[in-house]
């Protein structure tokens, strides 16, 4: 009789909170402006397209030094456990790319400059930080 049982742990990467509130106000947010800027520019192109894409899906590390979340999962069978690690599971290519025609490509212009707007408070810049988090998802459907 086989006797299996799976846990599944998302670890959080990448540095910490103050860290990621200093790379933000002396590098992030120019560096951040900067990095959307060449990835619109490369968006109107159907060479630049897939770095445009790439640069966009990742706004939070650029901008706060956010890294993409993985899961690590222990499966255990028969008394021996195997663990490995990987990114999380995204939506099918071609969802992802008619989410990105029909809404992504102007919706996520709009809700970059509503982060901005917000990290240019203090006390609304957590919410900007959490709405550059949530960009790759907002452009290409894409988990982060």
């Amino acid at each position: 009789m086989s006797d299996q049982s799976t846990t599944i742990y998302r670890p959080s990467y990448g540095p910490g909170c103050l860290l990621q509130l200093l790379w933000f106000i002396f590098i992030g947010w120019w560096l951040g402006l900067w990095a959307i800027g060449i990835a619109w520019l490369l968006n109107i192109t159907i060479i630049g397209l897939p770095l445009g894409l790439l640069i966009l899906n990742n706004i939070p590390m650029v901008i706060a030094l956010q890294s993409p979340k993985r899961e690590i999962r222990a499966v255990t069978e028969d008394g021996k456990t195997v663990m490995g690690a990987r990114s999380l599971e995204q939506y099918n290519f071609f969802l992802r790319a008619l989410y990105f025609i029909v809404i992504g490509w102007w919706f996520s212009l709009i809700w970059l400059l509503m982060a901005y707007l917000l990290c240019a408070t203090i006390f609304l810049l957590p919410f900007g930080l959490l709405m550059f988090r949530l960009t790759p998802f907002l452009t290409t459907l894409k988990r982060y």
